[in-house]
């Protein structure tokens, strides 16, 4: 029983360690919008992203509105976004997003990070051209007319529309489109009244990497570590 109990008990601390650090990512990603632009959502789409994304993590609402009111005060952190690249075992290419206020601590981290798990940093540019940027937008598959919304949204930068799950395995479409159709493709969601699940900007792999599982496994204990620092935003790998 008391095995079974400190099972428990750990796994809940995983998933609120996991949660915590989902909030703080988004709450940079608030504080970045709100610098940028202004703390009022209907006029900073990056704010509206950002927003919508906290409401798809169950970020409470007063939490959301404190990360704003932090970010439009003078005394708000100036985070610098810093994109970093590498390699981990086996060659497989990595990019690493980080939004830190102290980027010698950040660089520092993300290196040994690399290194203790057997990758390492490559050079800017090193990586990048197994990779395209893109606007990614993750949509309800429910009650969805996908034909005709991927019709419509060609003429609004649309460059595909694939199937996919959320995390506990819903059906979803990821609607995908060049980086510079990003606002585009967002105030045609909009203006049909669809509020994407998630939205943002990825690195999309255009070349991939496969690896018999147990090599697969030593990549992806690299990528959770890299997850794990609180400097990291978001990490992307060629792995398949």
């Amino acid at each position: 029983m008391g095995r079974i109990f400190e099972k428990r008990k750990t796994t809940m601390f995983a998933r609120w360690d996991r949660v915590s650090k989902q909030f703080a990512r988004i709450a940079k990603d608030i504080a970045i919008a709100v610098k940028r632009g202004s703390p009022d959502p209907e006029s900073n789409p990056a704010l509206r992203r950002a927003m919508l994304n906290a409401r798809a993590a169950n970020m409470p609402k007063d939490r959301v509105e404190s990360a704003i009111r932090r970010a439009s005060g003078q005394d708000a952190v100036d985070y610098q976004e810093i994109v970093y690249e590498g390699y981990g075992p086996h060659g497989v290419a990595i990019v690493v997003e980080a939004a830190t206020d102290n980027p010698t601590r950040t660089v520092a981290n993300v290196r040994s990070i690399f290194k203790s798990h057997g990758g390492s940093m490559g050079a800017s540019g090193s990586v990048m051209f197994s990779f395209r940027r893109m606007g990614v937008f993750r949509l309800d598959a429910k009650g969805l007319d996908a034909d005709a919304l991927e019709l419509d949204l060609i003429d609004h930068g649309l460059e595909e529309m694939l199937a996919g799950s959320g995390e506990k395995g819903e059906a979803q479409w990821v609607v995908r489109c060049a980086f510079g159709d990003l606002g585009r493709v967002q105030k045609a969601l909009e203006e049909r009244g669809i509020h994407p699940v998630s939205s943002g900007t990825e690195y999309v792999a255009t070349a991939s990497t496969e690896l018999p599982e147990e090599q697969g496994k030593g990549v992806l204990e690299l990528v959770d570590a890299l997850e794990q620092d609180d400097d990291v935003q978001r990490v992307f790998h060629t792995l398949v």
